[in-house]
């Protein structure tokens, strides 16, 4: 959420940044918020100085009867008033739900060097990593390959819950949960603190963490309740410090969220529509940051340095993009993605998603920083993704398949499973 005093006192700040966002709507939107704040200002004033008449009428009123003297004139003035005021605070309220709506609705300010473009095909490769394996041989699809291997069934997901589930089974779960066990034990090292959250939220605290008319069609909400299933732990994470005030002197915060999340949102047909890569329920890692705000973009190196790590200790090669204005959203103020190899389709493929949202979201959610008696500001927040298991999974399956049909596990990851180096073919 932008603040009203860079609207009211910068608001050329607020135009470049939509033109560059090739926004239209939400540029009349903008022009609106100027006019619903201006009538704002000026029929507060006006509040506020009937509201004075009406304490000074009051007591004029009162010394004039004590001096027998005439007071009808000031007597039909009191009695205009109250409804005269009425209206105003009426309207008063009206105005500021209508601004605050407008704000929600507004993208946060994006940084100068996000890239200008229309869509994920014009974000900005910044720098590769790994190199490529070449295959002598036909890749399977990766749901094919999971279930070749006897380590996924589509099928009897689907006949319970529909498409877009699966039913990991063994060394898949294993494999699932090595890279949770993996992403959580480095980024405890690197000083982040695990959290499990809530798996619901409350719409107030939703709203407070996204733009919920942009992402609501995604979400799921329990029915008759003031809940919506979690798309990621950054949300709860995000809210959990809502309408709080947060020392300085134990900034940055940072913590490690674990969870399971859940979207409608699905691939499109086409190839490997029967996998992992988009599903409706999925486990996932995600890093988040309270910080300072002149801290904020240190941080935000360091969040995808730390998703690189990950993916270079599991040998998958990668690339990271500068999503551009078409493609970064509306909380974000940069965002990189760092996009794995995938073999078969010969391209690279979203798996992390790292972005600052400076001080957009803590003031959607009344977070700040300061002292005890002193100053208070508007902290900033950042996520990024450690893991999500279902994409990395697919990375796996896909860049360690073998001629026999088996899959090399990451060196990195036998660890965590039993030293088990290859996952085999099931047996017919």
């Amino acid at each position: 959420m932008l603040d009203i005093k860079l609207i009211r006192e910068n608001p050329d700040i607020a135009r470049k940044d939509l033109e560059k966002r090739q926004d239209r709507e939400k540029m009349k939107l903008l022009e609106e918020i100027i006019g619903w704040d201006t009538e704002w200002r000026s029929l507060s004033e006006q509040l506020n100085a009937d509201r004075h008449r009406r304490n000074v009428v009051s007591r004029e009123i009162s010394d004039l009867k004590k001096e027998e003297k005439d007071a009808t004139a000031l007597m039909k003035e009191a009695a205009e008033l109250p409804e005269r005021i009425k209206q105003q605070e009426e309207r008063v309220d009206e105005l500021r739900k209508m601004i605050d709506l407008g704000l929600m609705r507004l993208p946060n300010i994006l940084h100068e060097s996000v890239p200008i473009g229309k869509d994920d095909s014009d974000n900005v490769e910044e720098r590769r990593w790994g190199e490529i394996r070449e295959f002598d041989f036909d890749l399977k699809p990766h749901g094919e390959l999971m279930e070749s291997l006897g380590i996924a069934d589509f099928e009897r997901a689907r006949k319970i819950a529909g498409t877009g589930f699966v039913f990991m089974m063994g060394d898949l779960v294993l494999l699932d949960q090595a890279l949770i066990n993996f992403a959580l034990e480095y980024l405890q090292e690197q000083g982040y603190t695990p959290v499990e959250p809530p798996f619901a939220m409350r719409r107030r605290a939703y709203e407070g963490v996204t733009d919920l008319s942009d992402f609501e069609d995604v979400m799921y909400k329990l029915e008759e309740e003031d809940l919506y299933l979690i798309a990621t732990s950054e949300h709860p994470v995000a809210a959990m410090y809502m309408d709080e005030i947060i020392d300085e002197d134990i900034l940055p915060l940072k913590y490690v969220g674990l969870s399971t999340n859940f979207r409608k949102e699905i691939g499109a047909h086409g190839l490997d529509t029967k996998g992992l890569f988009r599903m409706h329920q999925f486990n996932k890692v995600e890093q988040f940051i309270f910080c300072k705000p002149e801290d904020s973009w240190k941080h935000h190196e360091e969040l995808i340095s730390n998703a690189e790590a990950l993916f270079q200790m599991m040998k998958i090669p990668y690339r990271i993009v500068n999503d551009c204005t078409g493609d970064i959203g509306t909380v974000a103020a940069k965002k990189y993605d760092l996009e794995a190899w995938s073999p078969r389709q010969k391209k690279y493929q979203e798996v992390v998603s790292c972005s600052n949202c400076t001080d957009y979201q803590a003031r959607r959610l009344n977070i700040r920083c300061g002292k005890v008696g002193g100053e208070k500001r508007t902290l900033h927040t950042l996520n990024s993704t450690a893991i999500a298991t279902s994409r990395a999974l697919v990375a796996i399956l896909e860049n360690n398949q073998n001629p026999d049909g088996s899959v090399t596990i990451p060196e990195v990851l036998r660890p965590f499973m039993n030293n088990l180096e290859t996952i085999e073919p099931k047996k017919q």
